[in-house]
């Protein structure tokens, strides 16, 4: 892994971790939230002995990925993290890369799909299903239990709580989404040192107010928007992840989600796997996406 590197974009200056920089092959791994670029280290060197050129850029709001202009609108957009990350491809040149993604990750690498035909080889998704982003989506009474914080972070108090100790509140997402102990504190504190972003609280209020609705989302990226509403049918090969164990998105959330793809689809419950698969169950994850991407 080398030291961050950077990209610039239209709006942003994309900070970006990077594995065997002369693989022939290209990866580019979306971290979610709470987490960082660190978070894909064991999976991104299992693909990078196989060969791959692997990148994990930082999301926008997440230090040190930085906005270029303060007058930018600090947006959470789903849309918007798709088009960064098509503006971080084309800055970098990459041609056809797999696409791999966790959580918000994950949303971001399917509305990039969704924003521009054959960009990716291969799109992989974990602990996220495909179409999920729609506001007026039904939610299980179970579902909406698990996303509390959604709705807490669209009241007063919840910002307030945000405001006040973010550590704290990501934390609590760790330890409370996966089977208990499934992590060293030393990961977690490598991992919040990205929340340390001036505007990550900012783009993480906006992320879940608009995503339900709570708050405009403004003319960015609405053209983007509505291309990724309602979910477009996908045509690029597709293997998603999901942890049994998951108590943030639960495992049935993205299942019987084959008929927004035209193209090969698989999806792979791992049992006794909580919301962080890419740290829970590395081997078994790289395992995965090797497989898939080799068939072809």
């Amino acid at each position: 892994m080398t030291p961050y590197a950077h990209a610039t974009t239209a709006s942003l200056d994309i900070a970006y971790l990077e594995w065997n920089p002369r693989g022939e092959r290209v990866a580019v791994l979306l971290h979610g939230w709470p987490d960082s670029p660190v978070g894909w280290d064991a999976v991104a060197a299992a693909l990078a002995a196989r060969g791959y050129r692997v990148l994990a850029p930082a999301l926008r709001g997440f230090a040190p990925t930085r906005f270029r202009d303060p007058a930018t609108p600090r947006s959470g957009r789903l849309a918007a993290l798709g088009r960064d990350l098509l503006e971080f491809i084309d800055a970098l040149g990459l041609v056809r890369p797999v696409l791999v993604g966790h959580d918000w990750g994950a949303r971001a690498v399917a509305n990039a799909c969704g924003l521009r035909e054959a960009v990716a080889s291969h799109l992989v998704m974990l602990s996220v299903g495909y179409g999920t982003n729609d506001p007026t989506q039904p939610l299980s009474l179970p579902q909406a239990r698990n996303y509390w914080y959604h709705w807490f972070m669209a009241t007063p108090r919840g910002e307030r709580a945000l405001r006040d100790d973010r550590r704290a509140f990501a934390r609590l997402m760790w330890d409370t989404w996966s089977p208990a102990g499934w992590y060293d504190a030393r990961d977690f504190d490598a991992a919040a040192t990205a929340f340390d972003g001036p505007d990550w609280i900012d783009v993480v209020l906006h992320s879940y107010r608009y995503r339900w609705g709570f708050v405009d989302g403004g003319a960015a990226y609405a053209e983007d928007d509505a291309q990724l509403t309602p979910a477009p049918v996908l045509s690029v090969p597709t293997l998603v992840l999901h942890g049994a164990a998951d108590t943030c998105t639960a495992a049935e959330t993205s299942a019987a989600r084959e008929r927004f793809f035209t193209g090969r689809y698989e999806r792979v419950v791992l049992d006794g796997v909580g919301h962080f698969p890419q740290r829970e169950a590395p081997a078994a994850v790289a395992e995965a996406v090797l497989r898939f991407c080799e068939i072809g």
